[in-house]
């Protein structure tokens, strides 16, 4: 997946989909192949949440007491 299309992708659209992905693999009737291929795909969106989720993280801010915005530090 490309990084354009990991912008547009919304976290909420990520994680339903990790839920569907989930709710798959809970399936008796899924081959030993298709839950590899399940839990590839969750991993990448894992990664794909992470990436995001920093991103989100690195743009927070703060105003100080002057009003001005500051980069959230932990």
């Amino acid at each position: 997946m490309e990084k354009e299309e990991k912008q547009e992708v919304s976290l909420e659209d990520m994680f339903q989909e990790l839920s569907s992905i989930i709710e798959k693999m809970q399936d008796r009737e899924v081959t030993l192949e298709e839950s590899f291929s399940l839990y590839e795909r969750g991993i990448r969106r894992l990664k794909l949440c992470n990436e995001k989720i920093d991103s989100v993280e690195k743009k927070m801010l703060l105003l100080n007491q002057q009003g001005e915005l500051e980069a959230f530090d932990e």
